[in-house]
């Protein structure tokens, strides 16, 4: 009878312990996947790829520069907490992505492990240097211009790279994300033509840039970048750099002066009003004005004002 008791004691604790630890994986399973991103633009990405299934912050907003930001302990304690970490990767966030990732002391968010995702995997990057780079030369990135995201083609790329992580962190879900991710470049392949369509009228134009950060827009769009407001890339515009800016905008009639929002315009106003050029200013990326809510809305933003400054440009010269 002993013998009995002492069985059906075992018998009742290994069930015990196999229900509650098959109730603790189904919990598991239906909790959101926690994915912190460097950007505002693959959080857009990862939470359309995502849907319901993750929950998503980011360390920068669309209104600063991911050049500068300041490394937080807040951004390390996100970065403990996140199942995965989505950097844009090609030298973008160089200066400080390690910094949080190690002060996480999250090992599973490290380079090389599952948690860890640089979403700049088969991008073909531009601008690569073709020499030995210094640091008086500005700010130049060895493997290339990391603005990538500012192509949309390059945005299908991203979204598989992010669909194919979230796969193998929650393989259940895969036909989930797959779906996402088919109706993502479905959407992309729609605006693409609408974006074209629009810009078309221009194709072939040069304009004039702030910083390095849209040769993957005017390749996608056909425009060409006959100069840049920064003599380096990094290095405030001087006197002397502006007047050879203004002097080409002359030589080469250009219409369009391009900025991001986080830029000071007086250098871009200063080329302006001695050469009747249009300024336009626009975020770079997704948030960094209120029309730019997701990547869509963020490239409609972009599209429409560099639209409206040809079209301007067109009727003040009438």
């Amino acid at each position: 009878m002993q013998i009995n008791i002492k069985r059906s004691l075992t018998i009742f604790v290994s069930l015990t312990i196999l229900f509650y630890a098959a109730g603790n994986s189904a919990l598991a399973s239906n909790n959101p996947i926690k994915v912190l991103t460097t950007t505002s633009d693959l959080k857009s990405i990862t939470e359309i790829i995502g849907g319901d299934k993750v929950t998503v912050s980011s360390i920068s907003t669309g209104a600063a520069n991911i050049h500068f930001v300041q490394t937080k302990p807040s951004y390390m304690i996100k970065a403990r907490k996140a199942d995965l970490f989505i950097e844009n990767g090609l030298g973008l966030e160089v200066t400080w992505v390690s910094l949080i990732i190690e002060g996480s002391r999250n090992k599973k968010i490290k380079p090389g492990n599952n948690g860890h995702l640089d979403a700049s995997k088969g991008i073909t990057p531009l601008d690569i240097p073709s020499k030995e780079i210094d640091r008086s030369m500005g700010d130049i990135h060895p493997f290339g211009n990391p603005h990538y995201w500012l192509d949309p083609l390059n945005a299908k790329i991203m979204a598989a790279n992010i669909a194919e992580r979230l796969t193998k962190l929650s393989p259940d879900e895969a036909s989930y994300f797959q779906e996402n991710l088919t109706r993502f470049n479905t959407k992309i392949y729609t605006k693409m033509k609408e974006w074209k369509t629009k810009l078309a009228p221009y194709y072939g134009e040069p304009i004039v840039t702030y910083h390095k950060s849209w040769s993957y827009f005017v390749k996608r769009f056909g425009f060409r970048v006959a100069a840049e407001l920064e003599p380096k890339p990094g290095i405030l515009p001087s006197p002397s750099h502006l007047k050879e800016v203004i002097n080409i905008v002359k030589a080469n009639n250009i219409k369009v002066i391009l900025s991001e929002i986080f830029y000071d315009d007086k250098a871009a106003k200063f080329i302006a009003n001695a050469t009747g050029a249009r300024v336009v200013i626009v975020p770079n990326s997704v948030g960094g004005t209120k029309e730019a809510e997701n990547y869509f809305d963020l490239i409609d933003t972009i599209v429409k004002q560099v639209e409206h400054g040809f079209k301007s440009a067109k009727e003040d010269n009438r």
